[in-house]
């Protein structure tokens, strides 16, 4: 991610239509208008789908009645709030991507790369719609119900969510493609090749409609006869390639496709079909649509957009400046005070979202200025913020748990639990380490005593208003984690709770209805949680084709054929993770590795003397470190960009990623020692679940 990528996910997180979408706002074309206002409808569903699941938990305790009809009516909201949220992402070209190398290209090389990834992209959701399309047209042809005592047509939505989504998304890129382009000659064969999909997926629609023997049917097997002929599958013959070496072929197109700043989700859906193409025919696509649409049967994954929801709305309320303040009082005379309390500050904020570039971008704004107005060393202000931003992919609520327990089958909750004390331990090595430096070395910190008599800040008091905020935080934290911790609510049910928390909180301050907090929140919440989402739907089609082939299981043999211990291996995927994420997003790291990582582990769970279940819980612990990790490093480290996007234009990239490194350290430290000692891991969940 770039500086100017970093700034625009601030602008994305804090404002949403506010900061993200000005340069859209400008166009009016048809399809801009339905990709605006469609994103900014459907973002209502994720709060509408929030209560609906907190009615679910009331039913369910206070009425003894639970209901039929909450899961699946929640399924299709949070289902279509997903998919027609790429349409408004596209536009504001919001997708995840690595733009670190593009970036430093030259002007006519960057237009260039631009054009080609959506080139790449309209390709791919062609072929993807071309079998998605169909699909849908027999779900509601057929009207596929769920067969649950409700009986909701929920399969037929998520097939008619996921084409549709797909063609807002098709057509918003071919817009896009078409306002890039100087050339007339260029625009005109955009415009040609638009009319050629469009009059393919009219046909199809019409032969859903009125049969085979209509005349839609002439275009559809004229169309079915070209694609038959084009089959790459005989020319590549990819089935006579050995695993290895395709295994191979199939990470180089990921990698070599990334670094040119295309969409990560695009890049990922582009090598599914391309492969899947190759190796089983046309008939490979129903392959990858059938894997995409099963993402939006996961409801653990509707835990995402709530928590997400919860932190914007709290971060928008004031909640966490105030609680700073708060800390900031009751620090007292202690030298390095405030970066203690920044540290205890930053825990808190994880724990009421599990969002980590909110959190490094609040506690910048906040948290930075305060520490260099008191003459703190900005080399250990700058490295403290970011260490302690990123506890949030650590301390649960973490939406990195989340995905990762999908991947690997491993309980949310426990998962959750398993964190508490690796995230707790880390912030006291921060906390200790900067008593250990300010005492050492008193420059680097004076107290707040010492800030107040040389004129730095003035005598500040804890007032009513701050003894609110730190309650009311706390109180939501009690509610949300208790509830998952004390068997009361799942994990998206207990996300849920907190988005009605925060909008009670931000009711009770008198900003709920002040300012345009809602509308703001739920927008950039649909942008944020719309990019995550197709990057997993484009990772698990990924993942899904790349184990069709066999090379998840080459993998596997491979690290287990290592002639390593146990540990050894274990050490092994850890380097392994630490390469990726030098150059890989997060969510593309959890979803290609974990699939390959966790089957590993469980086969050798009786080496390391732990139970299937232990050994995927502890390494999923040791891989979220290991991400945290890949937060902090350079060249590409997330937090570092995050920060920088809000810091002073005096603090340079290269004293940002000078400062984190003590905290590197100290990170590489704590995931060693819970390498070394499981039972560190282990012993709350045990605890706990007995």
């Amino acid at each position: 991610m770039s500086d100017a990528a970093a700034s625009q996910s601030r602008d994305y997180e804090e404002h949403g239509l506010d900061g993200y979408e000005n340069k859209a706002q400008t166009r009016s074309g048809i399809i801009d208008h339905l990709s605006r206002y469609s994103g900014i409808s459907i973002s209502v569903l994720i709060v509408v789908a929030a209560f609906a699941t907190l009615w679910e938990v009331g039913s369910r305790y206070i009425l003894h009645a639970p209901t039929d009809w909450a899961f699946e009516v929640v399924m299709t909201l949070i289902a279509a709030s997903w998919m027609f949220s790429a349409g408004y992402i596209t536009l504001n070209k919001g997708h995840i991507r690595i733009s670190v190398l593009s970036d430093i290209a030259p002007p006519r090389i960057q237009q260039c790369l631009e054009i080609f990834g959506m080139v790449v992209g309209i390709l791919a959701l062609f072929l993807l719609l071309s079998d998605a399309s169909f699909r849908a047209y027999g779900a509601i042809a057929k009207l596929d119900r769920t067969g649950s005592a409700f009986n909701s047509p929920l399969p037929t939505l998520t097939s008619a969510f996921l084409a549709l989504g797909a063609a807002l998304y098709l057509m918003q890129l071919m817009v896009n493609l078409h306002q890039s382009l100087a050339s007339g000659i260029g625009k005109s064969l955009v415009k040609f090749v638009a009319l050629l999909m469009a009059v393919y997926f009219v046909a199809g629609l019409g032969v859903a409609i009125f049969g085979d023997t209509s005349p839609f049917a002439i275009i559809t097997e004229f169309a079915s006869n070209i694609g038959k002929a084009l089959d790459p599958s005989k020319a590549l013959a990819l089935r006579k390639v050995d695993l290895g070496t395709l295994s191979i072929i199939m990470v180089l197109m990921l990698i070599s496709l990334m670094m040119t700043g295309m969409p990560l989700g695009i890049v990922t859906l582009f090598v599914s079909v391309i492969i899947a193409i190759g190796f089983f025919g046309p008939r490979g696509l129903y392959l990858v649509s059938t894997n995409a649409a099963g993402m939006l049967e996961h409801y653990t994954l509707v835990a995402v957009p709530f928590f997400v929801l919860m932190a914007a709305i709290l971060e928008r309320a004031g909640v966490a400046e105030d609680l700073f303040d708060a800390m900031s009082v009751l620090a007292g005379n202690l030298r390095g005070g405030v970066a203690i309390q920044t540290v205890v500050v930053a825990v808190i904020l994880a724990a009421m979202s599990g969002v980590m570039g909110g959190e490094i971008v609040m506690l910048g704004l906040v948290a930075l200025p305060q520490m260099m107005r008191l003459g703190y060393d900005r080399k250990l202000s700058i490295g403290l913020i970011c260490a302690s931003g990123a506890l949030a992919t650590l301390i649960p609520p973490s939406i990195i748990m989340i995905v990762y327990g999908l991947s690997a089958e491993v309980g949310i909750g426990q998962l959750f639990i398993g964190g508490i004390v690796p995230g707790v331990l880390l912030a006291f090595c921060y906390a200790a380490y900067v008593l250990i430096r300010v005492n050492l070395n008193p420059k680097l910190a004076p107290t707040a005593a010492e800030a107040v008599q040389n004129g730095l800040v003035p005598v500040r008091k804890l007032g009513r208003q701050k003894l609110i905020s730190v309650a009311m935080a706390v109180i939501l934290i009690f509610c949300v984690m208790g509830s998952i911790y004390g068997g009361i609510a799942s994990v998206t049910e207990s996300a849920a709770v907190g988005v009605v928390g925060a909008l009670l909180i931000a009711f009770l301050r008198g900003r709920l209805f002040r300012t345009s907090l809602l509308g703001d929140t739920l927008v950039s919440t649909m942008s944020m949680v719309g990019t995550i989402m197709w990057l997993i739907l484009g990772a698990i089609s990924f993942v899904g084709i790349f184990n069709l082939v066999g090379g998840g299981d080459y993998l596997r043999e491979m690290f287990l054929d290592l002639g390593l211990p146990a540990l050894g291996i274990v050490i092994a995927m850890m380097a392994v993770l630490l390469v990726l994420g030098t150059f890989m997003e997060w969510i593309a790291i959890v979803l290609i590795t974990v699939p390959v990582f966790a089957p590993v582990v469980v086969a050798l769970a009786p080496d390391l003397g732990l139970s299937p279940t232990e050994a995927k819980l502890w390494f999923g612990i040791l891989f979220v470190l290991n991400i945290q990790i890949y937060f902090l490093s350079p060249p590409f480290g997330p937090a570092c960009f995050w920060l920088k996007s809000v810091a002073p234009k005096e603090i340079t990239l290269q004293q940002i990623f000078a400062s984190v490194l003590p905290f590197i350290a100290i990170q590489f430290v704590v995931l060693c020692l819970f390498i070394a000692f499981p039972d560190l891991v282990l012993w709350l969940p045990d605890l706990l679940s007995h």
